[in-house]
């Protein structure tokens, strides 16, 4: 800090190094973030309300499958990284970086709880000068309308302005918006080479935000205000919801037709230009892609505006683990089987292959359903053991079982909902007396083809 005051915090600071900064949010999203800012010199405090996270990480530990617990006890050691669960040390720090989750309720609108009661716990410790981004993910407006005014609520302030010249104007401390892009498990573009779109709330606060991402990533990509970036996000996200959507319901014709879907991506995917692939599956899952689409046509509903595109393609998504479930139930009775009493084997709960979360995971659909229809479920995946009750589901009962070819052959169905790189799929084919497959997995197995059924 060089013995600059905190006062001083022109938005020039947050270039610079030594700068302490709180990363309210120990998950997927601000756990990397913390080693990132670790990475480059800065001191990063983590902050969160889960005491056990606080003490795996004070002790060098890690709890996410793809962080590894080696980089996490190099920074501990090194000073440049610590958790506490103690808020008032929020008023230490120069930058305050909002990492929660903005997940949806039971009618399907935005939860804000957890932002809130974030904004709540920085409002009394707030600083002159200190540094606020928000980063999850969240409606246009939710940085001005819901935390601006529980931060400016002990005097300090924070004048929104989208005039581009008030490069100067006056502010008691700065707001912005910067949305993650975290993709957990992706090996090609990790913090680093992702660049990061930043708002503020006033140009100072926009310029004091892009300094301080500037130091971890790429590029700084600055737009007109915290609703823009906000918006950014969610068009990313409405992106891929819509076109999974798309190959989703794509799929399901071409099934009627006798067509393969995943031959006619691959083929139209040599096009050089105006086309990207995306795949079908058997829902949607992760913590953006099924939720965040729903923060923008909550929010429209305010404008007498009707979202169509995103309320059909939520629709298909939706109704996509209602599919695997008939295409099961199809091809047990096509064995004269019933789906109920029948013993079925998920493999796969995670939302995506090769990684260790659950969010949204149309498996976690996919195991209701099917309970709820009298089938005797068990499951496998490498990288949960057991199960634990979530904020929608509690199959903390079940504990992943071992893929030995006798277990395998108990089974009525094998049903792939995620695919895992480890599986054998030989193997899981060979053994298995049924399999439907989600994923088109088995794709290149040779042997037992008559036992597979694509859905």
């Amino acid at each position: 800090m060089g013995g600059r005051m905190a006062g001083e915090r022109q938005p020039e600071f947050f270039t610079g190094k030594g700068i302490k900064i709180g990363i309210i949010g120990c998950g997927y999203v601000g756990l990397p973030l913390a080693l990132r800012f670790a990475d480059v010199g800065q001191i990063v405090t983590g902050f969160d309300t889960d005491q056990s996270k606080v003490d795996k990480l004070n002790a060098g530990k890690s709890y996410i499958q793809h962080i590894p617990a080696a980089k996490i006890a190099e920074h501990v050691n090194g000073k440049r990284f610590g958790a506490t669960a103690d808020f008032k040390r929020l008023r230490e720090m120069d930058a305050v970086l909002i990492c929660v989750p903005t997940p949806l309720d039971e009618r399907r609108e935005p939860d804000l709880s957890y932002v809130e009661d974030t904004a709540r716990s920085i409002a009394p410790h707030l600083q002159r000068n200190q540094l606020i981004v928000l980063e999850s993910t969240t409606y246009p407006g939710t940085t001005e309308e819901l935390v601006l005014p529980i931060l400016e609520k002990n005097g300090l302030k924070c004048p929104v302005s989208r005039d581009a010249t008030a490069t100067s104007m006056a502010t008691d401390f700065y707001l912005a918006f910067s949305p993650e892009r975290e993709d957990p498990g992706n090996k090609q573009f990790g913090l680093a080479q992702i660049p990061k779109v930043v708002g503020g709330t006033n140009p100072p606060s926009g310029k004091a935000a892009a300094g301080l991402y500037a130091q971890i990533v790429s590029k700084v990509v600055p737009v007109s205000c915290t609703q823009a970036a906000e918006m950014v996000k969610l068009l990313e996200n409405i992106f891929r919801c819509v076109n999974i959507a798309l190959v989703n319901e794509l799929k399901q014709l071409c099934l009627r037709m006798g067509l393969d879907i995943w031959e006619i991506i691959d083929g139209a995917a040599t096009k050089p230009f105006g086309f990207m692939p995306f795949y079908p599956g058997p829902g949607l899952g992760g913590h953006c892609i099924p939720v965040d689409p729903y923060y923008l046509s909550w929010k429209a509903r305010e404008y007498d505006f009707a979202t169509r595109f995103i309320e059909l393609a939520g629709e298909i998504n939706t109704a996509m683990p209602y599919h695997v479930v008939d295409a099961v139930a199809n091809a047990l009775n096509e064995r004269q089987k019933s789906l109920k009493g029948s013993k079925v084997l998920l493999l796969g709960v995670a939302y995506k292959k090769d990684v260790d979360d659950l969010r949204e995971s149309p498996s976690l659909k996919l195991l209701e359903l099917l309970t709820g229809r009298g089938a005797l479920l068990d499951y496998n995946d490498p990288y949960f053991a057991a199960m634990h009750k979530m904020r929608h589901y509690d199959f903390s009962n079940m504990r992943s079982v071992d893929l030995t070819p006798t277990h395998l052959a108990a089974y009525d169905c094998v049903i792939i909902a995620t695919d895992h790189s480890s599986y054998d799929y030989d193997a899981i084919v060979q053994n298995a007396k049924l399999i439907v497959d989600t994923r088109n997995a088995t794709r290149r197995v040779k042997e037992g083809r008559e036992k597979i059924v694509n859905c």
